[in-house]
């Protein structure tokens, strides 16, 4: 089968979330040296700086409406990262994993009401299996309602809405410029939640400033350059789905760096997920345009 636009599109916004599924385990340790949000200041700055030679040669595109939507985009981004990691504190790894998944549920559901258009029927089963497939991959056999629960859907909403918005604006905005904005706007208000929260003691060791290098730049600045690029190609709702492979990557990395091994149900999970992609990559996107 010839591919076009739209698969290779998918195809490389797969190898972004092999990257950000891969990245899981180092960020995890980085963390335990350097708090998120100091993590996410310093994260996002250096890939906004890596970024800054091709912003240069891209000047001429940078106008107030870049701008703005480039930090609308950005504050959701912010949002869901912020929203995920305050949630955590207050709820299972297992169920922030299963409830920010529910992305893939909310984006055609927003695509819908703004286009007022269901998708096709072999989307929705590609949605719905994908979502069985997060249910076993990420829970426990006894879900257990938790404090923070409210928390980790706020950051699936507004994971959500970041997909929604980059879905809109990447057809008509440079993407080096959005994709620039996006990620200084994580940067500032990163900085600014660490300035406002009690912070612990920020310990620059080896391990925090090897997760900082290794994630700002293939994990952020190339990451999100190529989501902004990619998603002019392609469905919002399809980037979701896709993005939805992020836990499996993340298990498959668990297991080679650290050993950590799925159980069966959740290797039944992963596959269901990818199968959920599959069906939504060749059978459910023909009459589905890359703004849906």
């Amino acid at each position: 089968m010839k591919l076009n636009k739209s698969h290779w599109a998918d195809l490389s916004l797969l190898l972004v979330t092999f990257v950000w599924g891969s990245t899981f385990v180092i960020v995890k340790w980085a963390i335990e040296d350097l708090p998120p949000f100091p993590f996410l200041t310093i994260r996002f700055a250096i890939a906004f700086v890596s970024l800054l030679p091709f912003l240069w040669f891209q000047r001429t595109h940078i106008n107030l409406g870049t701008l703005l939507r480039g930090a609308g985009a950005g504050i959701f981004l912010f949002s869901g990262y912020a929203w995920q990691t305050i949630g955590l504190q207050y709820t299972t790894a297992s169920n922030a994993g299963f409830i920010t998944g529910l992305s893939i549920v909310f984006v055609p559901a927003l695509v819908g009401i703004t286009t007022r258009k269901l998708p096709s029927p072999s989307l929705i089963l590609g949605i719905l299996c994908a979502l069985i497939g997060l249910a076993l991959l990420s829970l426990g056999d006894n879900l257990q309602l938790n404090n923070g629960d409210l928390m980790i859907l706020l950051c699936a909403v507004s994971f959500a809405l970041h997909i929604f918005l980059v879905g809109r604006y990447a057809p008509q905005t440079n993407a080096t410029v959005l994709a620039s904005i996006q990620i200084l706007t994580v940067s500032i208000l990163s900085g600014f939640f660490s300035l406002l929260l009690p912070q612990p003691t920020l310990n620059f060791s080896s391990t925090a400033w090897f997760g900082l290098l290794v994630t700002a730049v293939p994990a952020t600045s190339l990451a999100f350059f190529v989501q902004t690029k990619m998603q002019q190609f392609t469905s919002s709702t399809h980037t979701a789905l896709i993005f939805s492979m992020e836990p499996v990557f993340a298990a498959l990395s668990a297991f080679l760096l650290v050993g950590e091994l799925l159980t069966p149900k959740g290797y039944l999970g992963a596959v269901l997920v990818l199968t959920g992609m599959l069906v939504a990559e060749f059978i459910g996107s023909k009459n589905e345009s890359p703004s849906q």
